[in-house]
């Protein structure tokens, strides 16, 4: 932008100087030469009087000389004699003996003006005024310079103007750019000072009120969240004591296992959502540790087991021996491995195999979720958030997705083997592991 308003201001400026200094050149030219020629005119005009009294060749001579000088003027006299020096032509002064008119002539050494003067007894003499071509463009060169001298410190000026003020527009665009970065990368502090012309200054008052804006929803929709995670605990109390009145028996046990599970995620949803916005992640707080797939997976598959073997489902497990450190918290891990298999209890009928693998490359490791129910027909609107394919909230696969990006990888949902559906989710490994 810089460069394109420096270029517009030099071209405008240009065309408007050239307008203006063609013409002026020009008119310059002609008045210096009007100035000499008028001049020259002058002066064999006043030897018409002269020669009115006299043609004796000794006061025409004392004439010219007070008049002019020998080499710029001349006289031929009625008798053909010349006093001076001429520079016209012989077939110049004879026409303008013979037909008695005025004559101006541009020769290659200057300019030659020949005026008749009619005397008595029908005598014509003629008076010569010569001007050397270095004078009828005496000056010109000078005044040529100064006008082309302003008329750089113009577009100069001009442009330099020009250049400062795409600056200021180019730094406070370039400001609100990496404001705008900054703010979509999780900086909620980044403001921006509004600088440059009006509507600049306006759209950086108008980022900064919507960065409020943004704060202001973040903070309310955490508040939101943790209040709903909060009202929970109420059927979770309930279950608790639904648990106690079963007494020790095995049921009850594992109730009280997956509420006292259930109740330590909302504990960690509900500090999350009233952590300051200031402390997470995108504003300077350290990375996580480094979490292993392979352990996750088995915590929570063992868990998964127990309801597994109350619906007669077949599972299979397999995991590399190989480190599967992958740089993601093991709470999240642990909700997207139950994302999946709970997927598979939810959308499968009672007694469906499937089976659970964990492998690593080089760069990634695999978790991979099967089953041999019906599959996934449309897996481009499986991983639609809200959209869901078997009466769900639809927010299964988009959660585990998500994390898949937060930690390098992708999800990608295929044909199983088993003859139902894979979904495979790859973590990018630690970098200390790769």
């Amino acid at each position: 932008m810089r460069r394109a308003l420096a270029g517009i201001s030099l071209a405008a400026t240009l065309m408007i100087a050239l307008s203006f200094l063609i013409p002026l050149a020009l008119l310059v030219r002609e008045q210096a030469r009007d100035r000499v020629t008028t001049a020259a005119e002058q002066r064999a005009a006043a030897l018409a009087p002269v020669l009115a009294l006299t043609t004796r060749p000794a006061d025409v001579q004392q004439a010219v000389a007070g008049v002019g000088s020998d080499d710029r003027l001349a006289v031929r006299l009625p008798d053909g004699r010349l006093v001076g020096t001429p520079h016209a032509p012989p077939e110049a002064l004879d026409r303008a003996v013979g037909k008695r008119e005025t004559l101006a002539l541009d020769t290659d050494e200057g300019w030659i003006y020949l005026q008749p003067v009619v005397l008595d007894r029908n005598r014509v003499a003629v008076v010569e005024a010569y001007v050397p071509a270095g004078d009828l463009t005496r000056g010109v060169g000078a005044s040529w310079g100064v006008m082309s001298l302003l008329a750089l410190g113009l577009v100069g000026g001009s442009v330099l103007v020009a250049d400062r003020m795409g600056a200021r527009v180019v730094r406070s665009t370039r400001s609100l750019k990496r404001a705008s970065l900054a703010l979509g990368s999780g900086n909620l502090d980044i403001r921006v000072e509004p600088d440059g012309p009006p509507e600049l200054q306006e759209a950086g008052a108008a980022f900064n009120t919507m960065a409020d804006r943004v704060v202001e929803l973040l903070a309310i929709e955490r508040e939101m969240v943790a209040d709903l995670s909060h009202r929970l605990r109420t059927p979770l109390t309930a279950l608790y004591l639904e648990a106690d009145l079963l007494g020790g028996s095995p049921g009850a046990r594992r109730i009280t296992e997956a509420v006292t599970q259930l109740e330590g995620e909302l504990d960690s949803i509900i500090t999350a959502a009233r952590t300051p916005l200031a402390a997470g992640p995108a504003n300077g707080a350290k990375p996580a540790r480094p979490s292993e797939v392979t352990e996750v997976v088995a915590m929570r598959l063992d868990f998964w087991s127990v309801l597994a073997t109350q619906q007669d489902r077949l599972y299979e497990r397999s995991f590399t021996p190989r480190p599967t450190p992958v740089r993601f918290p093991e709470d999240d891990l642990a909700a997207v491995v139950d994302a999946l298999i709970g997927n598979v209890f939810r959308h499968t009928p009672q007694g469906t195999a499937f089976a659970v693998r964990v492998e690593r490359t080089d760069r990634h490791v695999l978790l991979m979720v099967e089953d041999a129910g019906p599959g996934v027909a449309d897996p481009d609107a499986a991983l639609t958030r809200g959209v869901s394919v078997g009466g769900s909230t639809g927010l299964g696969l988009d959660i585990v997705a998500r994390a898949a990006r937060v930690a390098g990888g992708e999800l990608e949902i295929t044909r199983a083997p088993m003859g139902g559906a894979r979904v495979r989710v790859s973590f990018g490994l630690a970098g200390e592991e790769r």
